[in-house]
């Protein structure tokens, strides 16, 4: 297992990119018009991806960063990793059809803007400067770290995955995560047995 993960993984930093496209492109498909079972399905995949995201960060990459250098990012990546987790919590709280949940869902999108555009104009571009020898076994270890998270919410990503495909949207990123990890860790459990079985909508996505 240890090898194929060294074989198929991206570099830590490539690794965040990635990650960081696929929320954003998840943002950008998400309209206040859209039908609310979508908007649901839209804000689920978001926040499951964004939190762990934020705990791969935070367990395996800011650790290998902070041990060679420091920088003023570093101090802040943390508490709006936070930020970012009563957001998550404020939109789960409302309801897809309360005209605050889109303004919520846009107050998150606001602030991954913001902290993505840290991350990939200094952080990624330090790592990469100082962590190159180690890009590659850190991203091993996250990818690891990374399906043994999403094993235990795949149920949650699939219903995620179905609903914000309703209209028939793709949120790729989410689908690629979710068959990796049933493939690597060797479930006979199906995703697609596990998912929600869509319902027709017109509105698009």
């Amino acid at each position: 297992m240890n090898h194929l993960l060294s074989r198929i993984s991206p570099s830590a930093t490539n690794m965040i990119r990635m990650d960081h496209t696929h929320v954003l492109t998840t943002f950008h498909q998400y309209h206040p018009d859209t039908a609310p079972r979508v908007k649901k399905g839209l804000a689920d995949t978001v926040c499951v991806a964004l939190e762990i995201h934020a705990q791969l960060e935070e367990e395996i990459f800011y650790p290998a960063l902070r041990a060679i250098t420091d920088t003023d990012f570093m101090s802040k990546s943390v508490p709006e990793h936070d930020q970012v987790r009563r957001l998550i919590t404020q939109l789960r709280n409302l309801q897809p059809h309360e005209a605050s949940f889109d303004e919520a869902f846009y107050q998150l999108m606001n602030a991954v803007m913001h902290h993505v555009a840290d991350e990939e104009t200094l952080l990624l571009p330090t790592a990469e400067r100082v962590l190159a020898h180690r890009l590659g076994d850190l991203g091993a270890e996250m990818t690891k770290r990374r399906l043994q998270l999403t094993a235990s919410r795949g149920g949650e990503l699939a219903g995620s995955m179905a609903r914000s495909m309703s209209a028939g949207g793709l949120v790729l990123g989410a689908g690629a995560l979710l068959a990796a990890g049933y493939l690597l860790s060797g479930s006979p459990r199906s995703p697609v047995r596990g998912a929600t079985r869509p319902e027709p909508s017109a509105s698009p996505f």
